[in-house]
């Protein structure tokens, strides 16, 4: 989820209500450590996103573990381990979900990071590199005898990326071989699938990453069901204040080309499903102005909410 769980976007799930815990996007060790500034930037959050789970990653056990100690010293809540990304840049610099071909190398990390700090600590891996590297179960049990809080799984291989359907049976097989938490990951599209997750692996929390940026009010939803409530589906109106909300705040913190990159590709989000979105978004791809921008958004939801009344209005309804 890099370029996504930004402070901004984790403000608006956690403000939506629903939401658990929020993770940050990962965070080089190397850059944190050498207190590189666009890292730096990336660490900053809110109180009011509490509970926050920075995570980091890496493949040399002394920078992980003094990464690790800058993000006690930030405060964070919990610091979490990835060793699942898929991305060949981080896979070439045998991190992510290449320690899970590096078992020793792995252990090494966790036990270092694991001695050095007091704040809960979480893993979160893959099944393995591919379908003949399933080491799933090896990592899980490592992370558990070197004192880990807890872990999560993505039912997908780093060769799968997130192609294909995500294998809820290993996160039922790895919650059955450990005792510490486990988190499930991988094909949660909406709040119905979070209820089966559990029921079919009896893991203990669900993670969300694609799937909120579609519905940041999925985390809402799952809670209402748990509790036996109902689903309310956001309105016209509602996905019109997240929109121009969030907006705002990335015209506020980024330079403009930076504001209109992200702008356009959550825009692609946010309007998935909703009529018209396809054309608001072959508009947005032309407009090189930030306010030129949210002038646009503005009007497109205007005319939403307008068609909406009408429809609502007819008599033929």
């Amino acid at each position: 989820m890099a370029g996504v769980t930004d402070r901004d976007f984790r403000l608006l799930v956690r403000r939506i209500g629903g939401v658990g815990l929020v993770t940050m996007e990962f965070l080089s060790s190397r850059a944190l450590v050498s207190e590189h500034r666009h890292t730096l930037k990336l660490a900053h959050y809110e109180e009011e996103e509490r509970p926050l789970a920075i995570q980091i990653y890496g493949s040399d056990a002394s920078t992980m573990t003094e990464a690790a100690l800058m993000v006690e010293a930030m405060g964070a809540d919990i610091c979490d381990i990835n060793m699942g990304c898929p991305a060949n840049k981080v896979l070439k610099g045998c991190a992510g979900a290449a320690l899970m071909g590096d078992l020793d190398l792995a252990k090494a990390i966790i036990r270092s990071v694991r001695q050095a700090i007091s704040i809960p600590l979480t893993v979160k891996f893959r099944i393995g590199l591919d379908d003949k590297r399933q080491t799933f179960l090896e990592l899980g049990r490592i992370c558990q005898e070197e004192g880990v809080d807890g872990v999560a799984l993505h039912g997908r291989t780093a060769k799968d990326k997130f192609s294909g359907e995500a294998r809820w049976d290993a996160i039922r097989q790895l919650k059955e071989a450990l005792t510490i938490p486990v988190a499930g990951n991988g094909d949660i599209r909406n709040a119905e699938d979070a209820l089966a997750m559990f029921q079919q692996t009896g893991c203990d929390a669900v993670m969300i990453g694609r799937a909120a940026t579609k519905n940041p009010w999925i985390f809402r939803q799952i809670e209402a069901l748990l509790s036996g409530g109902t689903i309310v589906e956001p309105t016209i109106e509602d996905r019109r204040n997240l929109i121009l909300t969030h907006f705002q705040w990335v015209i506020e913190r980024e330079d403009a080309r930076h504001a209109l990159h992200k702008l356009r590709k959550f825009t692609g989000w946010y309007t998935h499903g909703l009529p018209n979105g396809r054309r608001l978004r072959q508009q947005i791809n032309q407009i090189p102005d930030t306010e030129d921008f949210l002038s646009k958004v503005h009007q497109f939801f205007e005319n939403a909410v307008d068609e909406t009344a009408q429809v609502h209005l007819s008599p033929n309804n």
